[in-house]
C-alpha cells in the first residue's frame, strides 16, 4: 500500500500540536503514513511539544528562522518520503479525516491533485470569507485555471508532481495553479473546515492584497515563464524603434539646415532608444538565466538546523 506523508507548516502553534497528531494518527490507521512538521522559527514551544510526542510516525524539520509558509511547504514536501503528499495547516480548522477519502480519489481517478473545497467554512465573512472569494475570482480570471478555492490548504497531491512544483516566495496560495502549470491532472472536492479554537490566526486583508502583486508573477509565469525574451524582446523593439523614428525625423531636419540641438523631442528619442537597447539586454540576460536555472540544481530556499524523527535522523 502506497505511504502517506502529511506535510504541516507551524509557527506559534503549541496548544494545536498534540490534537492534530492524534487526528492524523486515528484517521490514517489502515495507511503506512509519517507526519512532516516544519517549524517555521516559532518562538513559543511548538518544538518542545513537538519532542515531547511519543509517535514513532512523526518527523520535525526546524528550520534556522522564519523563511515564511511557502519556503516551509518546500522544506515540508522536499523532507517527504510517502507516494502520497498531504498538506494541511496545523491549526486545526482542517480535518484529517477527510485526508482517505481524498487520497482513493486520487488513486481511483488517477489524479495528480486532489484540491480541498471548504464547503461551509468556518470564519468571519468581512476578514475571511469575502476577500478570500474575491481573491478565488480574480486568480481564475487571470489565470484561467479553475480552481475554486485556493486558499485551502488541505491539498493531496502525488509525490512526483508536489516535489515538481517551483515554490518560493509567497507562491503556495498558487499552488494548484502551479501544478496546472506542470501538466497535473486535477480533481477538487468539497471538505470540512472548523473554527480556530487555540492560537492566533497568521491571516489578515494584508495578505489579500498581496494576491494583486503575486497575480502579476503568475501572468508572467503563464505566458513568458520559459520565454522571457518573448515579452522583453518585444517591448525593448517597440520601444528602440519608437526612438530611432524620432531621431531618423530629426536627422533628415539636420539635412535640411535646420538647428535641431536642444529639442525636448530629440532628447525623447534619445531616451527611448536607450531604453530599447537596455530592455533587449536585460530579455537576453533573463533569457540566459531561466536556461542556466533549467540546466542547474535548483538551490534550496530554506536552511534547516536539524530534523528529528523518521529515516533522516537514522
Amino acid at each position: 500500500m502506497e505511504k502517506i506523508s502529511v506535510v504541516v507548516t507551524v509557527f506559534n502553534e503549541e496548544d494545536n500540536i498534540r490534537p492534530l497528531v492524534e487526528q492524523i494518527s486515528t484517521a490514517l490507521t489502515d495507511y503506512p503514513f509519517e507526519i512532516v512538521y516544519v517549524d517555521d522559527g516559532s518562538t513559543d514551544n511548538t518544538v518542545q511539544v513537538i519532542k515531547s510526542l511519543d509517535n514513532p510516525h512523526l518527523k520535525l524539520v526546524e528550520l534556522k528562522k522564519n523563511f515564511g509558509q511557502c519556503p516551509a511547504l518546500k522544506a515540508g514536501i522536499d523532507y517527504a518520503t510517502g507516494d502520497f503528499i498531504v498538506t494541511m495547516d496545523g491549526d486545526l480548522q482542517n480535518d484529517p479525516s477527510d485526508i482517505p477519502m481524498m487520497v482513493e480519489r486520487a488513486k481511483k481517478g488517477d489524479f495528480d491533485l486532489v484540491a480541498g473545497i471548504r464547503e461551509k467554512r468556518k470564519d468571519g465573512f468581512i476578514l475571511r470569507k469575502l476577500p478570500s472569494k474575491l481573491a478565488n475570482w480574480l486568480i481564475r480570471r487571470v489565470t484561467k485555471v479553475d480552481i475554486k478555492d485556493n486558499g485551502c490548504a488541505l491539498k493531496v497531491f502525488r509525490a512526483d508532481m508536489a516535489k515538481s512544483i517551483p515554490l518560493y516566495g509567497e507562491l503556495h496560495r498558487f499552488i494548484s495553479v502551479l501544478a496546472h502549470y506542470e501538466g497535473a491532472k486535477i480533481e477538487q472536492v468539497n471538505v470540512k473546515h472548523h473554527a480556530r479554537i487555540h492560537g492566533e490566526s497568521k491571516y489578515g486583508l494584508s495578505r489579500t492584497f498581496r494576491v494583486l502583486s503575486d497575480l502579476i508573477l503568475m501572468l508572467f509565469f503563464r505566458k513568458y515563464m520559459q520565454k522571457p525574451m518573448h515579452f522583453f524582446g518585444t517591448f525593448g523593439i517597440l520601444t528602440g524603434l519608437a526612438g530611432g523614428a524620432i531621431l531618423f525625423y530629426f536627422f533628415i531636419l539636420k539635412l535640411m539646415g535646420e538647428d535641431i540641438w536642444g529639442r525636448p523631442l530629440l532628447l525623447l528619442g534619445i531616451i527611448l532608444l536607450f531604453i530599447g537597447f537596455q530592455i533587449i539586454t536585460l530579455g537576453l540576460l533573463l533569457d540566459y538565466q531561466m536556461r542556466t536555472y533549467y540546466e542547474s540544481q535548483h538551490k534550496a530556499p530554506y536552511k534547516v538546523r536539524r530534523v528529528t524523527g523518521g529515516e533522516e535522523a537514522n
